[in-house]
């Protein structure tokens, strides 16, 4: 009877999961919400609206719908950024339609934390494009000193971080995807900032600049290209073959601390 009862609580449970996620209405292309979107903005902040920049896979051709998320900077007056409620619902309204919170900032708080963020403001700068207002990353300088520190810090904290997950995972096949693919995006972008260091070309595709930066170190290729496979959703693999990959993409990671700690 108590089976019986599990059983009915988890088949309205997919049912209510089901229902919601197909009011997530994904776009096919960045440009169908682009219109739209700006729109919004537009409306709510009027003159304090200063610039909308799309950044990440949308802007570099590697939108992947119902997998990826569209990631907006929105640059807004100091007075609009004391307004930030003035955002909530629409807000809301976007991340139904897969489109995060966007990055709010001022002009300001870009030229003053070059120094702080290096890493992330390269990373955004790579890949981006601005869909409304003037450009707000224009003549904008990456201190290297800055992002190589910030570079080891990253990694050795994305280390520890990772080790932790792992033992949390259970070794369950599905709490590693999880896990893989949260993490790959970081070190991704990790990568970007170690090639941009060691003044190579930073490639268009993720794989590229995988197989880039294993070039550059000495670090084996295949456990983050065959979990950014599995990440894309370009093929599946058995829980035990994820957890193999995830001992050697760890291993992998440790002797990239080492490398990044003598760069």
């Amino acid at each position: 009877m108590i089976k019986s009862f599990l059983r009915r609580i988890g088949t309205a449970l997919k049912a209510e999961f089901e229902k919601r996620a197909k009011k997530i209405r994904a776009p096919q292309t960045p440009e169908e919400v682009i219109p739209e979107f700006t729109t919004d903005y537009q409306r709510i902040y009027g003159e304090d609206l200063i610039s909308i920049c799309l950044y990440g896979s949308g802007a570099r051709g590697g939108y992947i719908p119902r997998r990826s998320d569209l990631n907006f900077l929105i640059v807004l007056t100091e007075e609009g950024i004391n307004e930030l409620g003035k955002a909530f619902k629409v807000v809301a309204k976007w991340r139904r339609r897969r489109v995060t919170t966007p990055l709010f900032m001022t002009d300001e708080y870009i030229a003053t934390s070059l120094d702080a963020f290096p890493l992330e403001f390269l990373n955004i700068r790579q890949y981006y494009r601005v869909v409304w207002g003037h450009d707000p990353l224009a003549g904008i300088t990456i201190n290297q000193t800055r992002l190589r520190l910030q570079l080891e810090r990253e990694v050795k904290g994305k280390l520890l971080q990772l080790r932790g997950a792992y033992l949390t995972s259970r070794g369950w096949g599905i709490n590693l995807v999880a896990l893989a693919s949260q993490s790959l995006t970081t070190f991704i972008s990790i990568f970007q900032g170690i090639l941009y260091l060691r003044d190579k070309e930073i490639p268009h595709q993720r794989g590229d600049v995988i197989k880039a930066v294993a070039a550059e170190t000495g670090l084996a290729e295949e456990p983050f290209v065959r979990l950014l496979e599995v990440k894309e959703g370009k093929t599946k693999l058995p829980a035990r073959v994820i957890k193999d990959l995830m001992k050697s993409y760890i291993e992998e990671v440790s002797r990239l601390t080492a490398w990044v700690d003598k760069m």
